[in-house]
């Protein structure tokens, strides 16, 4: 396996924001009380998440804009 070039810049990356919000949301969902779980429609639980995931591919796709050179580039021009 081999990173992408400029895994450095991946935490600028909405793609990797989306799918740390859908981490935390998970991990923060465990934590709530059952009086504030009632609160969310259990139909519209995984569709919450679904959403975000779909966001975070198309994320992936979009250009972002132009990351610093890798270390081992000639930083000439």
């Amino acid at each position: 396996m081999k990173l992408v070039p400029n895994a450095a810049a991946a935490p600028r990356w909405f793609s990797m924001q989306l799918l740390a919000v859908v981490a935390a949301l998970q991990v923060a969902w465990e934590t709530l009380p059952p009086d504030a779980l009632a609160l969310i429609p259990a139909d519209w639980r995984g569709y919450i998440t679904l959403g975000l995931v779909v966001l975070a591919m198309i994320g992936r796709l979009v250009d972002q804009g132009t990351a610093a050179p890798p270390a081992d580039q000639d930083q000439r021009l």
